[in-house]
């Protein structure tokens, strides 16, 4: 249930702003036109950068999903934040977002033109974003996911899989998904190549580079390449994947 205190704005056009944003060392000037016009966007915004479920959740799972939502035509997604770009920036360094678009909404105009600016003064955070999400189309709202008047800092609604839920209801969302390998392993290749044939986004982890061979038989307790883990589930190598698939 969204707060009753805010207007679901669907069917209303987003609020024209100018985001000032740093990129190269050098200021450069959004518009609510450049983010919007002609194009699909997901945009989620929260009420800070660093705060605990914004970087342990929020962000995280949009950036996962990017692929699952660019694959049922949703052009951009974008992060929107009443931070400075100098905040952003470094919050963006400090995560895995780079299929997100973090927008500082500094002066909160954006967040208060969708009447979501609310007043976090009792923490210390002053004015900032109520939790949300919504689907924008050519720059018109279409469905908005409002966060729930409940105190503290509800997360119940605004997370990527609920968007995903509305924007392609049969889609599957991916499965965290990581392969152990070794350069040169050819039972590595076909397990990758299994998990490509599926449609399985996934991090592989390389043997000297992010895994050591000590940490193969630590997480996996077998000391052969590949191992594969989904959804926090050992399958094992190729021919365990491939029986997994079976």
């Amino acid at each position: 249930m969204s707060n009753p205190n805010f207007e679901d704005k669907s069917g209303q056009a987003v609020p024209q702003c100018t985001f000032a944003a740093r990129v190269n060392d050098e200021w450069v000037k959004l518009t609510s036109d450049e983010l919007f016009k002609g194009k699909t966007v997901v945009v989620f915004s929260l009420p800070g950068a660093f705060t605990p479920t914004c970087s342990s959740t929020h962000l995280p799972r949009y950036n996962e999903l990017a692929k699952t939502f660019k694959a049922n035509g949703v052009d951009e997604i974008i992060c929107v934040s009443v931070n400075d770009t100098f905040v952003m920036n470094a919050w963006a360094e400090h995560q895995e977002s780079d299929n997100i678009t973090l927008i500082p909404d500094g002066n909160g105009e954006f967040t208060d033109g969708m009447g979501l600016l609310v007043d976090k003064s009792e923490i210390g955070f002053g004015k900032r974003s109520w939790r949300y999400s919504m689907l924008v189309k050519d720059g018109v709202v279409d469905k908005m996911f409002i966060e729930p008047d409940l105190p503290g800092d509800p997360f119940e609604v605004s997370d990527a899989d609920t968007m995903l839920a509305y924007v392609a209801p049969t889609a599957k969302a991916s499965v965290a998904t990581v392969v152990l390998t070794k350069s040169g392993c050819p039972f590595c290749t076909k397990a990758k190549a299994l998990l490509d044939a599926k449609g399985f986004e996934y991090e592989e982890l390389v043997m000297g580079k992010e895994v050591s061979f000590t940490a193969l038989k630590a997480l996996s307790g077998n000391e052969s390449w590949p191992q594969v883990f989904i959804g926090g589930k050992l399958i094992g190598g190729s021919d365990d994947l491939e029986a997994y698939f079976a």
